[in-house]
């Protein structure tokens, strides 16, 4: 085989395997951009590497995908973004193949924006063993070796991760996804109709509601009680031409799914302009995201001038 056909065969072998490598570095950054421009940095490490040296392709692809995530995750500027508090997950649609694998309980919460979120609090090894083991079924021999550990460090880190996660997670189990919508549905007739009494007993005692203020506040914004999350949502769904203005036209409001949980979408014509999430529990509404920052919304747009949407829950807001 010549040069030109051994190279070829080699890209072909590295795009073989690129879903699953985008998939991990999502998982690990939680940023789809991110994880695009890492998977890109191993695509050129793969090119300058003495291929037929490597045995294990998949391995060694892993191996450095997760390195280069980590080193991003260390970063300075990923350090100041990040603990500045105005960093949310970025939200992908349902079917994304970035959201892959997704067989299992343990995998598709592995990629739900709780989790994500949460997976903040950890350190980069914590978060790297977490993603390793629980979305991706390697033994902790395996990741020792990718991450140059001991097993014992591995098994430190993973039982340190599921205790750090567990005990901050605000849900447990997976939510039906029919009867998210319902609720979903009445929250958004509630708040769009201004009845603060019937949004309050959607919510939880103990709810969140988090926004990214459409990319235009420094911090997050958050919102931690029943009536606050109310009126929040009661002003946030009130349509004024201001709104109109700022989100480029008249919108509809689709249903979705975003990261396997119940979403609504804000849609321009074609183009996505807002994301609200919720976590459910017990049948109440425990957590609410709003992400409306263009560049957190770039993947999800893309995916959703592909996708065949619903009837809209507002046709014209």
């Amino acid at each position: 085989m010549d040069s030109t056909a051994t190279d070829r065969f080699d890209t072909e072998r590295f795009e073989a395997g690129r879903t699953r490598l985008a998939s991990l570095a999502y998982r690990l950054l939680g940023s789809a951009v991110d994880a695009e421009d890492a998977v890109q940095d191993a695509f050129l490490h793969w090119q300058a590497a003495d291929r037929q040296r490597i045995k294990v392709p998949e391995a060694w692809l892993t191996k450095v995908v997760t390195n280069l995530c980590l080193d991003r995750l260390r970063s300075a500027q990923a350090r100041r973004e990040r603990t500045a508090g105005a960093w949310l997950p970025e939200p992908l649609l349902d079917g994304d193949p970035m959201l892959g694998p997704a067989d299992t309980f343990e995998q598709r919460e592995s990629v739900s924006l709780a989790v994500l979120t949460l997976m903040e609090r950890l350190s980069p090894h914590e978060r790297a063993v977490y993603v390793l083991r629980e979305a991706f079924s390697y033994g902790h021999a395996e990741i020792a070796e990718i991450l140059d550990i001991t097993e014992s460090a591995s098994q430190q880190h993973l039982h340190r991760a599921r205790h750090r996660v567990t005990a901050a997670r605000r849900r447990g189990g997976e939510v039906d996804l029919a009867s998210a919508r319902r609720i979903v549905e009445e929250f958004l007739a509630a708040a769009s109709s201004g009845h603060t009494e019937r949004l309050v007993a959607l919510l939880t005692d103990d709810v969140i509601a988090i926004s990214d203020g459409a990319g235009l506040a420094e911090k997050l914004l958050r919102f931690d009680t029943p009536q606050r999350v109310a009126a929040v949502a009661r002003a946030g769904f009130k349509p004024t031409p201001a709104k109109r203005r700022l989100a480029g036209g008249m919108p509809a409001i689709h249903y979705a799914v975003v990261n396997g949980t119940p979403a609504i979408l804000t849609v321009v014509g074609d183009q996505v302009v807002g994301s609200v999430t919720f976590d459910i529990t017990g049948g109440r509404i425990a957590t609410v995201r709003g992400i409306a920052a263009p560049a957190r919304l770039i993947r999800l747009a893309e995916a959703w001038r592909q996708h065949e949407p619903d009837t809209p829950l507002i046709s014209q807001w």
